[in-house]
């Protein structure tokens, strides 16, 4: 088995992020002989997002000049996307954004306690399959709790603002990078993989990298 670091540069309000996650395990899978190790990365797509979240149309009107038939295809492409491999989205217009900050202490958190990846899936299945507020701390400790985190410990990383400065810290490491978008998948420390890119892509540069590695 080849051990691959892989830092998976995301915000839990990213779609695409979504997209990218179910791609790159998909081509682990296929690949087989890879032992992976995700850490997942913080990045806000919206760091100024208020606590009240923002209408997900609006939002896009306003950060990107999007029109409403325009916001509309973009959502039925990447439903279609997700649901090719079995995530559901159920995104609308009337869907809204929320700030990520605390989530991003939540997944800090949980890394050390052997479940970052089972949280950041369920924080991607709370907010686009069920529409739920990912900046609530009760959802928050209920998406913890039901991944087999400690509610209790969870609520007082929440509430006594723990992690913030590791996450302030991560999130402008990842930025001297270059990352100014996401998902950014990099390899080894090494080679990166932007935006939700097809199964094969991820297969091609993973081949890449252990052939170089058996080279020498």
């Amino acid at each position: 088995m080849h051990r691959l670091r892989i830092d998976f540069v995301s915000d839990v309000v990213c779609p695409w992020c979504v997209i990218g996650l179910k791609s790159l395990e998909t081509a682990l899978r296929n690949l087989g002989d890879v032992a992976p190790e995700i850490h997942f990365q913080p990045f806000e797509l919206n760091p100024a997002m208020p606590p009240e979240g923002e209408n997900v149309g609006e939002h896009v009107a306003r950060k990107y000049g999007a029109s409403p038939e325009r916001s509309a295809a973009n959502r039925s492409a990447i439903r279609d996307a997700a649901a090719e491999f079995g995530f559901v989205m159920k995104g609308g217009p009337d869907s809204r954004i929320w700030n990520s900050f605390d989530a991003h202490r939540l997944l800090h958190w949980a890394e050390g306690q052997g479940r970052q990846a089972d949280l950041k899936l369920a924080l991607f299945e709370a907010y686009f399959s069920r529409g739920e507020n990912i900046s609530d701390a009760d959802l928050l400790v209920a998406t913890a709790a039901s991944v087999g985190l400690d509610g209790a410990a969870a609520r007082d990383v929440l509430t006594s603002g723990a992690y913030a400065a590791e996450v302030r810290a991560d999130e402008a490491y990842w930025q001297e990078q270059g990352i100014t978008a996401v998902p950014a998948i990099i390899f080894d420390r090494q080679f990166a993989v932007l935006g939700g890119q097809p199964v094969e892509a991820f297969e091609r540069v993973i081949r890449k990298i252990i052939a170089k590695r058996v080279a020498g």
